[in-house]
């Protein structure tokens, strides 16, 4: 937590990990501000995933964000609990199979994958581009905060522009106009008072809202055009597709996608992995409304699990209590030998 690594800036902390994992029989390899460590020799692989990227820091942190501090029975700091509980955990779990002697059956490897820019969502991202590099997944964890229980559906995030077009005039002759903004305001409306039918057993609802909304120039001209954003999160439910097509439907705006990235996804709960992870932490799934990276392994069956309440991540009180950040790595390492015997049979 005393390496500030905020995203494109993790290589301190990447070549940090890397050293720790360097342990035989453990292969690592750092790309870039990555971290690949594998154990085992095989193409078949059950990932760990989490990153090494944290958000800048609050203004009020109660001690220092860079401190990793400990007060009352928790480390305090930006990065606490998002994520570096979950890359501490996930690495200790990894060195203590290695040490063990423990290996994962024939033809398959334990691949853990500590990534960068995962809190930008922008152009680069960590696990995206080093998916190419590692064997074939089947199936993954993604740390993130959860209080170590399995998360098995997390929404997805459509963020939508929007311009509503009018005609301009004189504001002492608005009749000779169209004014934009009443027809922007007529869209808000429409989208505040409209419901999404279906719901997600574990998420509930899909909803969008417009977030900003920008138009007009100077007092005196009806304005032209107006644009505004719509930020969609998105049960499992629905596709982002459909959503956007609703949206076309019901709106009188032109409609363009800025980012389509964070899909929604889910994982089936006879997968082997959730029922490892449910039989390991001894907690029932639930649905995250939070995006993570574990959209770049969507077509991997998938839990969404980690140390800390993710409801303090990207505060200024963000903190992780020791006593769960000690169950971390036995729980991961739990999951892992319960999910080969499972797929043994």
């Amino acid at each position: 937590m005393r390496f500030k690594s905020l995203s494109h800036d993790e290589a301190a902390v990447a070549e940090f990990c890397a050293r720790t994992l360097a342990v035989p029989p453990l292969r690592v390899e750092q790309v870039d501000n990555n971290v690949i460590a594998r154990l085992g020799t095989g193409e078949r692989a059950f990932l760990l995933n989490t990153h090494l990227d944290v958000v800048p820091p609050s203004d009020d942190h109660p001690y220092p964000a860079f401190g990793g501090e400990i007060h009352d029975g928790c480390v305090f700091g930006r990065g606490s609990v998002d994520a570096k509980a979950s890359v501490a955990a996930m690495t200790t779990a990894l060195l203590d199979l290695a040490e063990s002697g423990w290996l994962p059956p024939s033809g398959w490897s334990v691949v853990l994958a500590l990534t960068a820019c995962e809190e930008v969502g922008g152009g680069y991202n960590g696990l995206e581009a080093v998916r190419p590099l590692l064997p074939t997944l089947e199936a993954a964890i993604i740390g993130e905060p959860t209080e170590l229980a399995p998360c098995t559906a997390q929404k997805g995030m459509l963020l939508v522009e929007a311009v509503s077009k009018g005609r301009t005039a004189h504001a002492a002759r608005p009749h000779l106009g169209v004014n934009a903004l009443v027809g922007a305001a007529r869209d808000v409306i429409r989208l505040d008072e409209f419901t999404f039918d279906r719901q997600h057993p574990l998420l509930g609802e899909t909803v969008a809202n417009v977030t900003v909304l920008r138009g007009g120039s100077v007092h005196n001209v009806i304005p032209d055009q107006c644009t505004y954003t719509i930020d969609a999160r998105i049960a499992p439910a629905y596709t982002s597709d459909e959503v956007l097509s609703i949206l076309r439907e019901m709106l009188d705006a032109d409609l363009s996608v800025r980012s389509n990235r964070y899909v929604p996804v889910e994982t089936d709960h006879c997968e082997p992995i959730v029922r490892a992870a449910v039989a390991a932490s001894g907690k029932e799934p639930f649905g995250s409304p939070t995006a993570s990276d574990w959209v770049y392994v969507r077509d991997v069956p998938t839990v969404k699990l980690g140390p800390g309440d993710s409801n303090r991540s990207h505060t200024a009180g963000e903190r992780i209590e020791i006593d769960e950040l000690a169950k971390g790595p036995d729980v991961y390492r739990a999951i892992i030998e319960e999910y080969f015997q499972v797929i043994a049979g």
